[in-house]
């Protein structure tokens, strides 16, 4: 009874002027932060989707950084940052059906960068803690320990393309279910972040939205976009039995219903 419902969907991007900005149109040219470039705005934000076995997932991003090369290091020169105006706590596990939390944005020289990085605040004499998970289980909040994350900052390799006079949006994918391990018998669970960053190319996000009947939200049903088998996106459907699957890039997808009691 638990066999999966699947439904074979393709999701275009129709936006002939972002695939012409991707490009990166517009003059300038060349490597990101040359003197001679013009500017354009990167905008940032961040979504997840249902991560397994918790409640609640945050994490508190300190700084937002962007570079040019794929290899520079954190004190290398070049960086550009998006300045936050205070310590931002997200719960991941929030940003489901759709929903992406804005990060900012910033002006910076036209071109295109190779590399962001997530910058997240300590737990040292943080309380509540700032990047911790709540178990499913037991209630119990586990700080998370993210010595990677506080120091250098997540690192993702990126290829987005910032066209002059135009803003750039992009999308960090977060992982959940992948991303928090429980480090044997200790009871410590390690932040090892599986991230992507998504372009959006449109006001919709490059979404796929549909309906369950509402009698499956209470039972637990769950709705992923798949290639090959493999989930790229994952939500419950809302009160009303709406299910808003984004961002995704462009492509051909399996679209999976899982409920419990259902096939």
């Amino acid at each position: 009874l638990n066999t999966p419902i699947v439904v074979v969907m393709a999701v275009a991007a129709a936006v002939a002027a972002a695939l012409v900005a991707a490009c990166g149109g517009g003059g300038g040219g060349g490597e990101a932060g040359t003197p001679t470039d013009p500017t354009g705005l990167l905008s940032v934000s961040i979504t997840d989707a249902p991560a397994c076995g918790y409640d609640h997932a945050w994490v508190t991003v300190e700084q937002v950084r962007v570079h040019s090369s794929a290899t520079a290091g954190e004190n290398d020169a070049g960086w550009h940052e998006i300045v936050l105006a205070a310590p931002l706590k997200i719960d991941l596990l929030e940003l489901t059906n759709g929903h992406r939390h804005e990060l900012g944005q910033t002006e910076l020289p036209a071109g295109t960068y190779q590399q962001l990085r997530l910058v997240l605040a300590s737990n040292a004499d943080a309380d509540p803690l700032a990047n911790a998970v709540q178990l499913s289980d037991t209630k119990e909040i586990v700080a998370l320990t993210t010595p990677s994350g506080q120091q250098s900052g997540l690192k993702m390799n990126a290829d987005m393309t910032v066209p002059a006079g135009q803003t750039a949006d992009f999308a960090i994918d977060f992982d959940g279910c992948k991303s928090f391990v429980q480090a044997g018998h200790s009871g410590k669970i390690m932040l090892k972040p599986v991230l992507a960053v998504i372009p959006i190319l449109n006001d919709a996000g490059q979404r796929i939205v549909g309906f369950v009947d509402p009698a499956l939200v209470g039972a637990g049903a769950i709705v992923s976009a798949q290639v090959g088998g493999v989930p790229v996106r994952a939500t419950p459907p809302d009160a009303t039995g709406k299910f808003t699957l984004a961002p995704v890039v462009p492509g051909t997808y399996d679209v999976v219903v899982t409920a419990p009691g259902r096939a």
